[in-house]
């Protein structure tokens, strides 16, 4: 594995590796502060990547869109597991479960911009600014399209349970029972480039978070 490979792995698959793993583990520790501690007594309450990684989604795919330099690296993780019977109010729980994750990631990338703002302003690492700015800037792109491609309101995204709360029951089990065909679709979209409108709350959040460090 040459230098330049090396490095392609530590800026884009470290981060998103991280990002994914605190992603689920925020839907596991909301689940246990609303009364379900399935994730805890499954091991998934943690930040270990073995404990939440999809062979594919985690390892494979991503280290091929690096490896292939394809234009965009992408992964996912295990989903965390919520037994409903748990919680004390389904509805109301679940859609605190489910935003957490799009909301630890929104948290990943605003403190990782307070870290950047002190690497700068105290003018710490000189000799390494140059790489540890390109790895915040992708750590933090990175967070940001996790947390809006994860708040699109479709199953089986975190949108979609988001959703959930404010829709009918039947309505929202039909979404759930299609869930599957509304995964395949979000994929060809994804890949197809016609998701390309979140590049721009992407664009704009980190254009102001960058302001607010620089």
């Amino acid at each position: 594995m040459n230098q330049e490979m090396l490095q392609r792995i530590v800026i884009f698959f470290v981060p998103l590796l991280f990002a994914l793993c605190f992603h689920e583990f925020a839907h596991g520790l909301v689940a246990k502060w609303r009364g379900d501690t399935t994730a805890e007594r499954l091991g998934r309450l943690t930040m270990n990547p073995l404990a939440h990684a999809d062979p594919i989604g985690t390892f494979a795919f991503p280290l091929m869109s690096i490896f292939l330099q394809l234009p965009i690296s992408f992964g996912w993780a295990k989903p965390v597991p919520v037994d409903p019977r748990n919680l004390k109010n389904v509805r109301t729980d679940m859609f605190w479960i489910a935003l957490a994750g799009p909301l630890s990631n929104i948290l990943l990338a605003v403190v990782t911009t307070a870290l950047l703002a002190i690497v700068v302003h105290m003018n710490l690492f000189t000799s390494y600014q140059v790489g540890i700015f390109e790895f915040i800037k992708t750590f933090i792109q990175l967070n940001l399209f996790l947390a809006f491609f994860n708040l699109i309101p479709l199953h089986p995204l975190d949108g979609g349970k988001v959703l959930a709360r404010f829709l009918p029951a039947r309505i929202n089990e039909k979404l759930e029972q299609n869930e599957q065909l509304s995964g395949i679709i979000l994929m060809v979209l994804l890949f197809s480039g016609m998701l390309t409108f979140l590049s721009y709350p992407v664009f704009y959040m980190y254009q102001f978070l960058i302001g607010l460090a620089i």
